[in-house]
């Protein structure tokens, strides 16, 4: 990544023009997988890492966005009739400027370059951040003000409506409101949030597994996980008929009525009732600084999406059951969509030190291949750089 300062400069060589930019983050999801679009509970923090976007109002309504990464300028018109998606990059961007207005925010054109270290592919929501720090470039650029939480909700439409990819509000909603310092407790039914503060003894360490398996996940397997858990819902109403997603089933509930569903949907439907619990104890134990179980929560997590869930795969086990076998580790859990992509870990503080190195060597030694590994800081949601 260049400095703000370097890429303000390269946008105005390109553009002729001096920008504003602005930046939103990716994030690592704590605990709390796949509960965000059956209404439950998720605890995700903001990264270090992010997606910065520089642009400056034109006088037409041409979008011109030109890709750092991909070395690449699109053109878009925001009055053309019928856009349709072309399946790259471009639909995240395109898509959230189409969403804006379709909302009712008249948009002025604009030339946009954007730059990324969210990793692709590796669970870390780069879609979202690109979503997000899109999103609120062009309001800003257009003097238009929207409160975080509808920005948030505009690009979880994007996604799922020009995209084509089911999302929940995760990712978008902690790409927003992130705390530095902090983990957000986010109830995905009434979008209210509580803070809840990282120990200053632990750190969390982000592992790639530099896999990402394409051909057995993406947006098919994402989506049919969604429609086995509504399949789930529906299936159980007639025995509840007050419930109207599986946040509305307890664990206990749905051992009772598990009867009523074939077996796949029962597991699928586990997950879920048992992660949203898992997510509450989770808030509990790390705002009362007990670290040693909120570990234990991420390792049933894991097992969990192994098992139930079926989104793991075998390079991701591998990396987290090394992980637990480390001093100074008090848990470990894959984190993302599934099918590939990073774990997530809580280390002492004082064992990152010895922990990184020693998960790399482990790792490469299992599989052949080199994960990026890095500890981080819960950092802050969307904003604007000085440059």
């Amino acid at each position: 990544m260049p400095t703000a300062q370097e890429f303000a400069d390269e946008f105005e060589r390109r553009f002729g023009a001096r920008p504003q930019v602005f930046r939103a983050p990716g994030r690592v999801n704590l605990i709390g997988e796949h509960t965000d679009y059956n209404e439950g509970f998720i605890l995700p923090a903001a990264l270090e890492y992010e997606t910065w976007a520089a642009a400056v109002p034109r006088s037409d309504r041409k979008l011109i966005i030109h890709s750092r990464a991909r070395n690449e300028t699109r053109s878009f018109d925001l009055d053309a009739v019928s856009p349709q998606p072309l399946g790259d990059w471009t639909d995240y961007v395109y898509g959230t400027a189409l969403t804006l207005e379709r909302a009712g925010h008249r948009l002025t054109g604009a030339d946009m370059m954007i730059t990324s270290s969210v990793p692709i592919g590796a669970g870390l929501s780069s879609s979202a951040a690109l979503e997000v720090s899109i999103g609120y470039a062009l309001v800003s650029t257009a003097g238009i003000s929207l409160d975080p939480v509808s920005l948030a909700l505009t690009c979880q439409k994007a996604e799922n409506d020009y995209v084509g990819m089911r999302c929940g509000i995760m990712d978008q909603y902690i790409s927003c409101l992130g705390v530095a310092g902090h983990a957000l407790l986010i109830d995905c039914r009434t979008l209210e949030s509580r803070q809840v503060p990282i120990d200053a003894g632990v750190r969390i360490v982000v592992s790639n597994s530099m896999v990402h398996h394409q051909l057995a996940g993406g947006a098919n397997e994402y989506n049919a996980r969604r429609a086995a858990c509504e399949e789930g819902v529906r299936l159980l109403q007639p025995a509840l008929p007050a419930i109207t997603a599986l946040r509305d089933v307890t664990p206990e509930l749905l051992e009772v009525h598990k009867g009523l569903l074939p077996e796949l949907v029962y597991r699928r439907c586990r997950h879920i009732v048992t992660e949203n619990a898992r997510v509450l104890a989770a808030e509990t134990a790390l705002s009362g600084g007990d670290v040693v179980r909120f570990g234990d929560l991420m390792d049933q997590s894991h097992v969990s999406m192994r098992d139930d869930y079926e989104i793991s795969c075998a390079e991701v086990d591998i990396l987290v059951d090394l992980a637990r076998k480390l001093p100074g580790v008090y848990g470990s859990r894959m984190t993302g969509g599934g099918f590939g992509g990073c774990t997530v870990s809580l280390v002492a503080a004082d064992a990152v030190g010895a922990f990184i190195p020693a998960l790399r060597n482990a790792y490469q030694t299992a599989t052949g291949l080199v994960s990026t590994i890095f500890a981080c800081s819960p950092g802050a949601g969307v904003g604007r750089l000085s440059v």
